[in-house]
């Protein structure tokens, strides 16, 4: 896995700008093509998703994985995880690159470059060099540490920004003036990025759409594993606000924040440092569109519906608290009862003997 990081960089770092007599002619050239095939760009520009993720191990310990895994969906658009061996959490993050600006979407759960080279390895694919480096614009789907604890690996960045992740920040940074209402739009320069708040795991979860390659990225609202609701009314009217946006739209794929089941559709058990036979990362639009209805079903603890696991964990482990304590409270109860009928017997014995 190291080894094709170091492909794709040395690949990217190779097309660097070619001589001005050649980009001129290619300017030329890209000027033809966008006056004689207009119709064309409306086109979404096609990438790949074949890729096989790193599983991470059952024994870590013994067998070291490589803490960062990164896949070139196309010539702009790159997709990063971290492993299942650095963290259970086993986040991905999304770099999208424009002409002016690049754009990383979350910045994974390990704080410290030693253990993953986050920043160093997202700066080296941006075109440019000191002070040419392409600006680079750090946001986040939500707040959870797992999708922000490397924000810090970028503060020695002159070229970075990194968005605030409290739902003020958020909602000040896209011009959210009717949260959670509204569609925001990010300029990287010939590639627009649409925002869609979509609240319902979280409140200050947004999800991306990329125009260029008609990417939808989704965080931890939807993505193949459990959707940990905190609020369902939210959530409904999320994945409705979501999937009316998609309805006309064309969509590549859905990526999400994680990836929690296998092929099967079933669930890892929680904090497993080892996926086998790993469900695929991409969702599809009928996704998107079934998720309206899927979430209407939940039940406020736990539900099934189709693909979809919904769980609201809080309410879970009330729940669990509450059962365990009429448990505790009812053996105490039967036992209080069972040591004063002895006690009774024995006294009655005691009489009779008397």
């Amino acid at each position: 896995m190291a080894r094709e990081t170091d492909r794709i960089i040395n690949e990217k770092l190779s097309s660097r700008p070619a001589p001005a007599g050649k980009l001129t002619l290619f300017a030329l050239l890209a000027f033809a093509v966008l006056v004689t095939s207009g119709p064309a760009r409306s086109q979404v520009v096609p990438g790949s998703m074949d890729v096989h993720w790193n599983e991470g191990s059952p024994d870590c310990a013994k067998n070291p994985q490589p803490p960062l895994q990164l896949r070139q969906y196309d010539g702009q658009t790159f997709i990063l995880r971290e492993n299942l061996c650095t963290t259970f959490e086993a986040p991905f993050m999304y770099l999208l690159v424009g002409t002016t600006k690049a754009l990383l979407i979350d910045s994974g759960d390990i704080a410290d470059p030693n253990v993953v080279p986050l920043a160093e390895t997202v700066m080296r694919l941006l075109p440019g060099d000191g002070a040419t480096k392409l600006s680079l614009l750090v946001v986040h789907t939500h707040r959870h540490l797992d999708h922000r604890a490397g924000d810090a690996q970028f503060a020695r960045f002159s070229n970075a920004q990194v968005v605030g992740f409290d739902i003020d920040s958020v909602r000040s940074f896209y011009k959210f003036t009717d949260w959670p209402n509204g569609v925001a739009q990010v300029d990287l320069g010939d590639r627009t990025v649409d925002v869609i708040p979509t609240p319902g795991h979280n409140e200050t979860e947004v999800s991306f759409y990329d125009r260029s390659t008609g990417l939808l990225f989704t965080g931890d609202f939807l993505m193949p594993a459990r959707l940990l609701i905190d609020d369902a009314g939210a959530d409904i009217a999320s994945a409705e606000r979501i999937a009316a946006f998609v309805k006309d739209r064309p969509v590549s794929f859905v990526l999400g924040g994680h990836i929690e089941m296998n092929s099967a559709g079933e669930l890892y058990s929680w904090e497993a440092p080892y996926h086998p036979q790993e469900h695929v990362l991409q969702l599809t639009k009928n996704d998107v569109l079934a998720l309206p209805s899927a979430v209407r079903s939940f039940n406020g603890f736990y539900t099934v519906r189709g693909q979809f696991t919904m769980e609201n964990t809080i309410r879970i482990l009330i729940a669990f608290a509450v059962l365990i304590l009429v448990v505790t409270v009812a053996a105490v109860w039967a036992l209080v009862r069972f040591i004063r009928r002895r006690v009774r017997a024995r006294k009655a014995t005691a009489e009779i003997r008397a």
